[in-house]
């Protein structure tokens, strides 16, 4: 028996003072609209709207700020002289291996002789081990930098000190706040406790380019710096970065500078991702970015910075295939891996047993996919979800939360049944045994309880405005250019329309897409696309002439050298 797929959304449409936007509009010479999507952002004046309209390589904040940054800088210059073997120890996702590029690339530069390792997922797990920090003292490395990962490598930072190699963590992740920070050589983090730095929302990717951007400035090689930042936009955004303050500039600079890379790793991989000229955070989130995380979930993350340090377009090419080809394998196990967790939810009751937070457990189950099926099942079900994959008596767990629950905080009540944990309020990682899967279950659902009402379990959607269908056209689609990039922090803008009416029954593609043709009372037409839109629509009637309030953005719609508006679904109302 399946549980009803359809959730009733809350519809939270954002009411503006126009007075005020008047005068800002003026200012800056931009439309009202805009000057209203600028306020309900937080930028009211016209200072912060226009730094924010225009993000520059002077938005980035001085790296010496970020605390143990100079300690470090001083430590790798030595290595340096010292003809020392550094070794840049990265995480297996896009957030890490594009880090272990830009902090490798600029050790080169500078003369320094290094190698890089990338965890394997499955047998080496996340973070920084110890066996592996030993190989490296073997092959006589004395100098270890950590990249998007570290913030409670405890043990290994210990083992690090006591065995004679230096240990510099460079992260992004929050420290553990019982036992503070481990007892490394220096720890780069904007998020641990004590540091200062402006900004704490940079990624993994983002701390290791300002401990580059440092070193190559010592030298007097900072003109190379802004180079990076294509590689830094990449991780930023695949680590669902929140795209404001620092990170804007690097993404809106990256993204600017992207379709003119030289690099053969990045050139090849556009290309067999099929971007074109112009590129966009949606091009990076769902094109590029996927397959660089591929090889992480399907077990070669080290072909990423292999692909990146390409010598030759050939070579570059053969990489970017490979992960193409892993990205497709990928797809198709996460949706196998999808559908057995949604049932296995089911089957244990669903939200009757599991009112705030979906805990299933599967044997075997793909470890590098199952953080996306947690995210598609917290879309479908709308609650936090934690999928664990079971090898061995040992449950191998990736979760993810929603709007108003900090996953982390709610892990943390539960942390004498992990074996180990961590992760953000949005996202974790965990391992636990077996036995203790059913008291998890019982445990965090207690603590969500105390944290979640009814109302933060429906879903709301952020309307930005409401627009008259007699002003929708391709040139509101330019104009929100002016927003871009978008993505976590400044989301793509959404629209409500309350005069629409649909002209025929919905087309259905794929099986599980809507196409639907609308007019308004003038007769004008438009064309929408609702994702999903078969499964999403369930319960309500949707037939011709039925009359439509439509949540939805706006895009340019281009084929066969046509270019039109699309509106693309949020949610619908029907008035019949």
């Amino acid at each position: 028996m399946q549980e009803k797929s359809k959730i009733n959304k809350r519809w939270n449409i954002l009411k503006h003072d126009r007075e005020k936007l008047i005068p800002l509009s003026q200012a800056l010479k931009v439309s009202p609209l805009i000057a209203a999507l600028l306020v309900s952002r937080g930028f009211e004046t016209e200072e912060t709207a226009a730094k924010f309209l225009k993000p520059s390589i002077a938005d980035l904040h001085e790296p010496n700020l970020l605390k143990d940054l100079e300690k470090s800088v001083k430590r790798i210059f030595k290595a340096i002289e010292n003809q020392e073997k550094i070794l840049i120890w990265g995480d297996y996702d896009v957030d890490g291996t594009t880090g272990t590029v830009v902090l490798r690339k600029a050790l080169e530069i500078l003369g320094a002789k290094t190698g890089f390792h990338v965890p394997h997922r499955f047998t080496e797990g996340y973070g920084i081990n110890i066996p592996k920090l030993s190989e490296a003292k073997e092959k006589g490395y004395t100098l270890v930098i950590s990249v998007d990962t570290g913030a409670r490598a405890f043990e290994p930072a210990t083992w690090a000190k006591e065995n004679g190699v230096d240990l510099i963590i460079t992260d992004h992740h929050l420290s553990d706040e019982t036992h503070g920070n481990p007892d490394a050589f220096a720890i780069v983090n904007p998020n641990q406790t004590d540091c200062e730095y402006p900004d704490k929302n940079l990624a993994g990717v983002g701390v290791a380019f300002k401990l580059a951007h440092a070193l190559l400035r010592e030298k007097g090689r900072e003109n190379l710096v802004e180079g990076f930042l294509k590689v830094v936009a990449i991780g930023t955004i695949a680590d669902i970065m929140r795209l404001t303050g620092e990170n804007r500039a690097i993404v809106s600079l990256g993204l600017r500078d992207l379709p003119k890379a030289k690099n053969y790793g990045l050139r090849a991989l556009m290309e067999v991702a099929d971007c074109n000229s112009t590129m966009t955070s949606y091009d990076i989130g769902f094109r590029i970015g996927p397959r660089i995380n591929a090889a992480g979930r399907m077990d070669v993350a080290r072909q990423v910075v292999e692909l990146f340090e390409a010598e030759t377009f050939e070579k570059a090419r053969e990489f970017a295939e490979i992960l193409d080809s892993r990205n497709r394998e990928r797809q198709t196990i996460q949706k196998q891996i999808t559908e057995l967790a949604l049932q296995e939810y089911i089957d244990n009751g669903g939200s009757a047993k599991q009112k705030y937070v979906a805990v299933v457990a599967g044997q075997g189950w793909h470890r590098g996919v199952i953080g996306l099926a947690s995210s598609r099942i917290s879309d479908k079900i709308y609650r936090p979800s934690l999928v664990i994959s079971i090898e061995d008596g040992i449950g191998h767990g990736s979760a993810r939360s929603i709007a108003n629950y900090h996953l982390l905080n709610g892990l943390e009540s539960c942390a004498n049944l992990f074996e180990k944990f961590g992760g953000h309020a949005a996202a974790c990682g965990f391992s636990i045994k077996e036995e203790n899967i059913d008291e998890l279950r019982e445990k965090i659902n207690k603590h969500a309880s105390q944290h979640l009402t009814e109302v933060d379990l429906t879903p709301e959607i952020r309307i930005d405005a409401n627009v008259s269908s007699d002003t929708l056209d391709l040139q509101l689609v330019e104009e929100l250019k002016q927003l871009e990039p978008f993505g976590a922090g400044n989301p793509k803008p959404v629209f409500v329309t309350k005069d629409l009416i649909l002209s025929d029954e919905p087309f259905v593609m794929k099986e599980k897409h809507l196409k639907l043709k609308l007019r308004n009372p003038k007769g004008k037409q438009f064309e929408a696309v609702w994702w999903d839109g078969v499964d999403k629509s369930n319960g309500q009637t949707l037939r011709a002439n039925s009359r439509i309030e439509l949540a939805y953005s706006t895009e340019a719609n281009s084929w066969n050298n046509n270019t039109r508006l699309q509106l693309v679904v949020e949610d619908l109302r029907t008035n019949n």
